[in-house]
């Protein structure tokens, strides 16, 4: 097994208005977050936010960071939520152990010692995408299953944006201390997600995209102030990190899926900052 962390810093809007292609990338995108039998993980400096891949093959994969946050064990001043979008697998809490399918998610809270990560078959495993922000308070786990999500469809196909999107971490259904997290898939013929754009300066995110529908087919995350845009070519299984004070929208040549995370000062979805189309630059 090999452990992975990586720490990517924040940035202010002048920053990025002087990046070329490649300094973007380098900053904002995370490649490689699921491989086998590894952990592979990143850590934000935007609210802390760290988010990435355990994909157990023929052993329990267990996060162990202490040295990195000055703490004694993991989770013991975090939370953390995971949506499995691999194949079959099982999560075991503090000696319990429970199964978890495909597009099954989980919030575990503060205080925490022991997560295990299981396959259930090593030829075909679970990946695991966790998510873990800072908590100031211990709540209690819940099993998140995919078909008990709050299923929200949005948008039409005129607009070529007909999706839904599933809320699994979300402050209307469960108590977090500041994590939320769902799951959007894109309807067949659909390819924008988020346009008009907006901003949330109360929160970043993380996006990751999945699940394309042609394996030659790529997705396009657009970021930066709304002057000065910027745009990264998104390969399947790849994630980018948004500030909070960029905007964020989404485009594939075919549909696709996401995982969206989101942590800050709220838990408000009704609080953004709507980006009219004629000031996008």
């Amino acid at each position: 097994m090999t452990f992975k962390m990586t720490t990517k810093y924040a940035h202010s809007p002048e920053d990025i208005r002087h990046y070329d292609t490649e300094k973007v990338r380098e900053e904002f995108l995370v490649q490689n977050i699921f491989t086998p039998g590894d952990i592979n993980l990143t850590y934000t400096y935007n609210d802390r936010m760290i988010f990435g891949g355990v994909t157990p093959t023929t052993e329990a994969l267990e996060i162990k960071l202490d040295k990195e946050l000055g703490v004694e064990y993991f989770l013991q001043r975090r939370e953390l939520g995971f949506i499995n979008v691999g194949g079959k697998g099982k999560i075991t809490i503090e000696g319990q152990t429970e199964e978890i399918e495909p597009h099954d998610g989980y919030y575990i809270g503060m205080g925490t010692k022991e997560i295990l990560f299981e396959s259930v078959d090593a030829q075909d495993p679970a990946k695991f995408y966790v998510v873990s922000t800072p908590a100031h308070k211990n709540y209690p786990n819940k099993k998140l299953a995919y078909k008990d999500a709050i299923a929200m469809p949005m948008g039409d196909q005129e607009h070529m944006n007909k999706r839904t999107i599933h809320k699994y971490i979300d402050a209307s259904q469960m108590d977090t201390c500041q994590l939320q997290m769902g799951y959007t898939v894109l309807e067949p013929g659909n390819s924008w997600n988020t346009m008009p754009s907006h901003t949330h300066a109360r929160r970043m995110e993380t996006y990751l995209y999945l699940e394309f529908s042609q394996p030659e087919m790529r997705a396009i995350h657009f970021m930066g102030t709304p002057d000065e845009t910027k745009h990264v070519f998104m390969n399947p299984e790849e994630a980018v990190i948004s500030p909070s004070w960029s905007i964020h929208c989404g485009v594939g040549t075919g549909a696709y899926s996401f995982i969206w995370a989101m942590c800050g000062e709220n838990q408000t979805y009704d609080d953004m900052d709507q980006v009219a189309m004629e000031d996008l630059k």
